[in-house]
């Protein structure tokens, strides 16, 4: 089974849409999508959601959110993440030390999200035998 590994760490709007687009790209390439959200990512996973906040001073979310609807995609990251469960191929999980230290409990889950589990456990479970490995 051919799979990709996908760390995401940032809470940023942008940088999580990005390693949810290439989640999605690698849906019509491997046979599973494997993501582990670590630091603030993981409040991607609650049903809190995530707290958006932009790292580029001169982005303008609106500005992202308009090019997004022109694209025909969905601009709410739920939204997304539903999709990518939809594909059968994505599987996300929120780190075991992060969840412990932003307050993410089991019971905080969204009902995609695969769980919580230890960065040790996704790095040889999950990244180590990857084809590929990405960062966000």
């Amino acid at each position: 089974m051919k799979t990709m590994a996908i760390i995401i760490q940032k809470d940023a709007y942008d940088l999580i849409l990005t390693g949810l687009a290439f989640a999605y790209l690698g849906t019509a390439v491997y046979d599973e999508v494997n993501i582990l959200c670590v630091n603030w990512a993981v409040k991607l996973l609650s049903k809190e959601g995530v707290k958006v906040k932009l790292d580029h001073p001169d982005a303008s979310l609106v500005h992202i959110k308009e090019n997004l609807t022109k694209a025909g995609l969905p601009t709410d990251l739920y939204e997304i993440v539903k999709v990518l469960k939809a594909t059968g191929k994505v599987h996300l999980y929120g780190c075991a030390l992060a969840a412990a230290i932003f307050d993410v409990s089991v019971e905080d889950l969204i009902p995609e999200a695969d769980g919580i589990q230890g960065a040790t456990w996704f790095l040889t479970e999950k990244a180590e035998n990857a084809a590929i490995f990405m960062q966000y």
